[in-house]
């Protein structure tokens, strides 16, 4: 089994920054991409960014210019850092990573960090 815990949320005003971080642990083979989601009321699960083992970035268009993905691939980490934080980006934040776990490739998910941007 893998185990993705994330940290760093919290309460921000409009404009603050924040970073989560996301450490992976456990049966690790390897692990390809990783990647934060996120998940407001009401709404559906959506990618944020995703980062590959080799370090190419995919950003939602919404967080282009405001949000930088990045990994450390020998201690299995990935970060999100946010700048320019609005109301809209308040969300759960979850972790993502596609992990060869020794027996065979799937998705783990962390349980989430909560994001707030308010005044």
């Amino acid at each position: 089994q893998v185990q993705l815990v994330e940290s760093g949320g919290g309460l921000v005003q409009p404009g603050g920054s924040l970073r989560l971080s996301c450490a992976a642990s456990g049966s690790i083979l390897n692990i390809y991409a990783m990647g934060w989601y996120r998940q407001a009321p009401g709404k559906q699960r959506e990618m944020v960014a995703i980062i590959t083992s080799g370090g190419v970035t995919n950003y939602a268009d919404s967080m282009k210019g405001r949000f930088t993905i990045s990994r450390d691939n020998t201690k299995n980490t990935v970060s999100l850092q946010m700048n320019s934080l609005k109301p809209e980006d308040t969300a759960v934040y979850y972790c993502n990573a596609d992990v060869n776990d020794w027996t065979t490739r799937r998705d783990y998910w962390g349980r989430g960090t909560q994001v707030t941007v308010s005044s």
